[in-house]
């Protein structure tokens, strides 16, 4: 169970000043008397008024504790339900290779482009998106979900240095085909990010879009840096030092990718040059996917209410009528 309102559940802290109130109270409320002993009150018969003298009480706290725990919307998520949306499956390519650690982004490109992404999936809600990183080889990250909060941990969890150093696009795009080709959506999108040449990897990129489009695959893909000079990370005997380096990308190359494919290419020098990628996956054509969701929530409320209506109804009546001329 849970509730939609939880804040209000720090009300029920209001309940204990209540009590001690209550207990002071009626220690003030007896009127004191000295005697010798209490044996002969002893064998006195006691009645039914006497355990019930607190129950009143007792009874508005538990209407007060029903009514903050209804306020606080209490629901029930154990039931799993078969939904019907909307959505395109989305494989996201990332490069991790070491120039990506160039700070000509802030405050480097990987953590640039992991930002972008993840604001990018934060707002495809009903995609089936999935993440693979590239450098010398490459290896899927994580596959294709709906479970948006599993990917963007997992994105987190990426940095320079996982794999072998080196920039192997070929490979990068050839198994981010083999992750998408089999979704269930009719539009299938692969977003290519990285900031290099190809120098490394058994597959050439110029084959790998040629695959992408005998699949129907539109391949999107992004030259990460500035044009220029870059502050690179340079390794020296005195330890990891920048330079200003020289930006080598293949322009070429990811331009000739995305016209295979039937993308796109960007230059990304900023991060708002990928508001054109979100404007042209806006435009693709999606497919009713089927997602088996999980906790599908039903209110809860009703019982909780009804309990603080029977206690307080409860506390009326025996006030007006058997605890009426007690205090």
């Amino acid at each position: 169970m849970v509730f939609a309102n939880p804040l209000y559940l720090l009300l029920l802290l209001l309940i204990i000043p209540v009590v001690v109130w209550y207990v002071l109270k009626q220690k003030h409320m007896q009127a004191p008397l000295q005697v010798s002993t209490t044996q002969p009150f002893d064998k006195m018969p006691r009645t039914y008024k006497i355990y019930l003298r607190h129950f009143t009480f007792v009874l508005r706290v538990l209407a007060v504790a029903f009514l903050i725990i209804a306020l606080a919307r209490p629901q029930s998520t154990d039931n799993w339900q078969n939904s019907s949306t909307e959505g395109v499956d989305i494989v996201l390519a990332l490069d991790i290779s070491g120039s990506m650690l160039a700070r000509d982004f802030t405050p480097d490109r990987v953590e640039a482009a992991k930002d972008v992404a993840a604001q990018f999936v934060s707002g495809r809600e009903h995609d089936n998106i999935g993440l693979v990183i590239f450098a010398g080889e490459s290896f899927t990250m994580c596959p294709m979900t709906t479970d948006h909060a599993v990917l963007l941990n997992l994105m987190k969890d990426v940095h320079c240095g996982m794999v072998d150093d080196g920039t192997a696009i070929g490979d990068g795009l050839a198994t981010a085909i083999n992750r998408i080709k089999d979704g269930p959506a009719k539009s299938k999108t692969i977003i290519l990010l990285t900031d290099g040449t190809n120098n490394a990897g058994d597959i050439a990129p110029a084959t790998a879009a040629q695959i992408a489009k005998s699949f129907g695959i539109h391949v999107y893909t992004i030259g990460v840096g500035t044009k220029g000079l870059a502050p690179t990370p340079v390794q020296t005997p005195y330890g990891i030092t920048y330079q200003n380096m020289p930006v080598e990308m293949d322009e070429a190359a990811l331009q000739q990718i995305a016209a295979t494919a039937d993308g796109k290419y960007f230059r990304a020098t900023n991060k708002n040059v990928l508001k054109g990628i979100f404007e042209e996956i806006d435009k693709l054509e999606k497919t009713k996917l089927t997602v088996k969701e999980f906790s599908v929530k039903e209110e809860e409320y009703t019982p909780w209410a009804v309990l603080a209506l029977l206690c307080l109804g409860l506390e009326i009546l025996l006030r007006h009528t058997l605890l009426k001329n007690i205090p």
